[in-house]
């Protein structure tokens, strides 16, 4: 076993490995951004080094300052987590050439696997077929409106280094393909640190059912079982289970079989999940994701293993220790995503800020694994995962209700959450009958009713800090400091032109504001354009999710007041939009 592994994450993930470890009697070692300082992974881990910078890009995708860490610090491995350099093969190389251990598969897996292209091939080598798709990156629109005329519409483009829906576009028809394309590469860009994209044929109504698997160095690989993730928004998960409900049995053991296939096939280790998508009684391969899950947790609770444990076992040497054979699945579990978004009217809208209160559930059967507590900060940079609620249960029933009990005990002060969204999901007939599918939440639910309340708590007033850099000396000898201090002025940059007001939308007098904080990424339209009251001004991104905000009234543009890459705050306005001209007005001075 490992001495010391630095976690090259933060947030929920983070947390969980380090926990791991520390069961395991490993040291850990935490990195952190200048927004993350005081973050509880920071608080957890044995070790924590700073990595500067606020973005992703400048912190937990800057190789050279984790590089840095690696060897200040003395770690011989390091834990990826998800996201961020996970299913990075270029890190897990330069990591390994240090003579320090990457927990996960070898490099050459991901790049096999990592790329969503390769890894059809990968996987049609083997036998295991997915959807229509290109075996090539899209690098012109002529491309997607070939595969249209071929195979029609809708289109999924899709990142080819990325998963979990991040850099996913949906293409209804012709006319929106050059805007998914950019909205894609953008997305990929930020979250991944590629922009290369690709595409496949969207199924109208399918499940998604993925694949636990486990392999280590010796050549043995095993399947855990299937998680159904069907319940998604925005092509990302808002509630997983396991075992899949509803599900054949042949169906179970086809694709658990076709899963180890697909990881022994590209020389993979460690532990991977294999993505299908099921309609009508057949599976497509859709992807392999080769790190932990999001929602390794409810595998964890009917299977009884812990995975992050087998990670690190297999990344140490160790065969696996069970057969197939050995693996049973006992009882239900079901995982909830708590994120800081609000679902009022299925906008699902992110919601960063302080979480002014924190109460979780406990009980039988529940657990919750989070990277927040009261009085922690939800940035607008990072993903918005405040976290998992996830819960055992007997049969699939017993954990539905145990769910819902667990989530009405549950609160959360200070931001928005899904967790309304969550009950209405749970209680509706729909998911009781398993006739879902990956659209039903978008298409189907009703969540016009739905609100979710932001809340106070004692924490709201906690004054905000500033960094100031300085010298100290100490016995004798020069240090140079950072602390943390009150902000007595406000910073000082370039911030775009903007009028403050409550909410999000267009006002009477023709101001559209943003709903929310976050980074104009694209403005689309300029002053003089005539718009629609559902046409589009500008792209926000927040929490690194692109979202278009609609004019909200019919008129001219008279002004707009951002450029792409200004920063702004919810209620920000952002572009001026004039009532149309009326070519009847009368004439003034005319005979009365």
């Amino acid at each position: 076993m490992f001495s010391k592994v630095l976690v090259a994450n933060r947030g929920e993930i983070a947390v969980r490995v380090i926990r791991a470890c520390r069961e395991q009697g490993v040291t850990t070692v935490a990195v952190y951004s200048d927004l993350d300082r005081d973050a509880l992974h920071v608080r957890l881990a044995d070790e924590a080094y700073a990595l500067r910078g606020q973005t992703a890009a400048e912190s937990y995708l800057n190789t050279e300052a984790i590089l840095g860490v690696v060897e200040r610090s003395g770690a011989d491995a390091v834990h990826p987590g998800y996201g961020f350099f996970s299913e990075n093969a270029d890190f897990a190389r330069v990591v390994t050439k240090r003579g320090v251990t990457f927990i996960g598969p070898p490099p050459e897996a991901i790049e096999v696997m990592g790329d969503k292209i390769s890894a059809r091939r990968a996987a049609e080598r083997v036998g295991v077929l997915g959807v229509p798709g290109t075996t090539e990156f899209i690098t012109d629109p002529d491309q997607v409106r070939a595969f249209g005329a071929e195979h029609n519409y809708p289109i999924a483009i899709k990142a080819a280094y990325g998963g979990g829906g991040r850099g996913m576009k949906v293409v209804a028809d012709e006319s929106a393909i050059v805007d998914a394309i950019e909205s894609a590469q953008r997305e990929a860009l930020a979250y991944f640190g590629r922009d290369e994209i690709y595409m496949e044929r969207y199924l109208t109504a399918p499940r998604h059912i993925e694949i636990q698997v486990l392999a280590d160095a010796h050549g043995n690989a095993v399947y855990l079982g299937e998680r159904d993730c069907s319940a998604q928004r925005r092509h990302q998960k808002l509630i997983e289970e396991a075992p899949a409900p509803n599900l054949p049995d042949e169906v179970r053991t086809a694709m658990g079989e076709a899963a180890v296939e697909v990881a022994l096939g590209c020389g993979y280790t460690n532990a991977g999940t294999v993505e299908f998508l099921y309609e009508d009684g057949a599976f497509f391969y859709l992807e392999m994701n080769t790190r932990l899950q999001v929602e390794h947790p409810v595998t964890e609770l009917v299977t009884g293993l812990d995975l992050v444990e087998q990670q690190l076992r297999i990344a140490a040497g160790e065969p696996l220790a069970f057969t197939q054979d050995d693996v049973s699945i006992t009882g239900h579990a079901i995982e909830v995503r708590i994120n800081a978004e609000d679902p009022a009217g299925g906008a699902f809208l992110p919601s960063p800020g302080r979480i002014h209160t924190l109460r979780v559930p406990d009980g039988y059967g529940v657990r919750f694994d989070s990277g927040y507590e009261a009085g922690d900060e939800v940035s607008q940079f990072y993903d918005n995962l405040v976290g998992k609620l996830v819960v055992w249960g007997r049969d699939r029933d017993t954990a539905i209700r145990r769910t819902l009990r667990a989530l009405g005990e549950m609160e959360v002060g200070g931001v928005a959450t899904t967790i309304s969204a969550d009950i209405a999901i749970l209680e509706h007939p729909d998911f009781g009958a398993v006739s879902h599918s990956t659209k039903w939440v978008e298409e189907t639910l009703d969540l016009s009713d739905v609100s979710s309340p932001i809340g106070s708590g004692d924490a709201a007033a906690e004054e905000s800090t500033v960094r100031r850099d300085t010298t100290v000396e100490v016995d004798g000898r020069r240090f140079a400091v950072s602390m943390w201090v009150p902000e007595a002025a406000p910073t000082v940059g370039r911030t775009p032109k903007r009028s403050k007001r409550s909410g999000g939308g267009v006002s009477g007098d023709g101001q559209v504001a943003v709903p929310m904080q976050g980074t104009i990424v694209k403005v689309l339209v300029a002053v003089g354009d005539t718009v629609g009251a559902d046409d589009p001004v500008c792209v926000l991104e927040a929490m690194k999710m692109e979202n278009n905000v609609p004019a909200g009234k019919a008129g001219t543009v008279a002004e707009v007041r951002v450029a792409p890459g200004d920063s702004v705050g919810a209620g920000d306005v952002v572009v001026v939009v004039e009532e149309p001209a009326c070519s009847s007005r009368p004439l003034l001075g005319g005979v009365g």
